[in-house]
């Protein structure tokens, strides 16, 4: 488990702060965000604050001036704490928990697990998340992701979405996952085509990447499980320069 720098939560009703709760498993959603630099600054905040709102509505969080009490305590907790962290908010109907940890750095030889599950409401970044946390736990996190697989597709990993290069095309799971902020920036930049990616194909492909927040742009090494190793890293060169246009 992570040891976190920075923890709070607030009552959502009036904003008292209360004892910290992760509020993982409850009903409701969160966000995080890549913290870099002094004074910190957190990547794509616009669209994950978007994203995050729009979350909240289908959950049923509803709070006058929601945006603005975000924002606010956004500033009030984004606090130096090294120049490489995560931050981390989440709500449901009670509560606002906010949260730092130091960003773990994947490693050159970074592998992917096979664990066959499909996140609860996958289209949106929700608080069910404690099967795959108890999963992530027992590896190194900055050596391992777990790829989620249902009905023979690769959906996501436990934290990223995955994107698959076959003769320099770029392809990544369309369906039961979450197309995050950091692969919808990347997007904007180079073709990304979105379909269903089955496992019995995983072979056909030269290169996987893993996208998000916290992994940034991850070259995956090898899937013991399918077998698989990299043959390239033409598309993750260009990929992590669209990346680094950000930090």
């Amino acid at each position: 488990m992570a040891i976190l720098l920075l923890k709070k939560s607030y009552q959502l009703s009036n904003l008292k702060e209360v004892t910290f709760k992760d509020l993982w498993g409850s009903r409701g959603v969160f966000t995080t965000m890549r913290m870099v630099g002094k004074p910190p600054k957190l990547l794509l905040l616009k669209p994950h604050i978007e994203n995050l709102l729009k979350s909240t509505k289908k959950y049923g969080i509803i709070k006058k001036n929601l945006k603005y009490i975000i924002l606010d305590l956004i500033k009030k907790n984004t606090l130096y704490k090294g120049p490489d962290n995560l931050f981390r908010i989440a709500l449901n109907k009670k509560l606002i928990s906010v949260s730092i940890r130091k960003r773990p750095k994947p490693n050159n030889n970074f592998n992917l697990l096979l664990f066959k599950y499909k996140r609860v409401e996958p289209n949106y970044k929700n608080l069910y998340y404690k099967k795959i946390l108890a999963k992530l736990s027992k590896v190194d996190s900055t050596k391992f992701d777990i790829a989620l697989v249902a009905n023979d597709n690769v959906l996501e990993t436990g934290t990223s979405n995955l994107v698959f290069i076959k003769n320099g095309k770029l392809f990544s799971p369309k369906n039961n996952c979450y197309i995050g902020n950091t692969i919808k920036f990347i997007g904007k930049k180079i073709k990304i085509n979105f379909k269903d990616i089955s496992i019995k194909s995983i072979n056909d492909y030269e290169e996987i990447i893993l996208i998000g927040s916290g992994k940034g742009v991850t070259s995956v090494s090898k899937i013991n499980d399918l077998k698989w190793k990299r043959r390239k890293i033409n598309s993750y060169i260009k990929l992590n320069k669209i990346y680094n246009s950000l930090v």
